[in-house]
């Protein structure tokens, strides 16, 4: 009578070993940064919503807002209520052009502390978002706010 093999070699299950580190060794790093990426799309959603208040205050005084209004005010309270933003600063670079600098925090890996600079532009055809700025890396942005 012929013994049947039953179970596997040690070489096999080896083998499966090795195979299941390599895929992990691709799969963690890669995990983290979507998890940043997501992280990040907090703050920049938060951001596109301040477009109405921003593009409203330049319709009715031809000039973006000063750090003082209350548009300002109130998007101050949306950033510090956020576990991704440490600080954010708006400032009125121009009549049209206004920029929130955000410190982030909280987002793992490399990218605690960097910076996002949302550049607001307004025009009588409407209001643009530039999120390109900052010391954050291109990897963690949004597809839209990569340079």
């Amino acid at each position: 009578m012929k013994k049947v093999q039953q179970g596997f070699t040690l070489i096999e299950l080896m083998i499966v070993v090795a195979i299941i580190g390599i895929l992990a060794a691709v799969a963690i790093p890669a995990y983290q940064d979507y998890t940043i990426r997501a992280h990040v799309s907090e703050p920049i959603l938060a951001a596109s919503a301040a477009r109405i208040g921003l593009y409203e205050e330049f319709g009715s005084n031809g000039t973006m807002p000063a750090a003082a209004d209350s548009v300002i005010a109130d998007m101050d309270a949306v950033f510090e209520n956020s576990s991704y933003v440490n600080t954010a600063a708006y400032a009125q670079t121009s009549n049209s052009v206004g920029t929130w600098t955000l410190t982030l925090q909280n987002l793992g890996g490399d990218a605690d502390t960097d910076t996002l600079i949302i550049t607001y532009t307004a025009s009588a055809q409407g209001l643009t978002i530039d999120c390109t700025g900052g010391t954050l890396d291109s990897k963690y942005r949004p597809a839209e706010c990569r340079p």
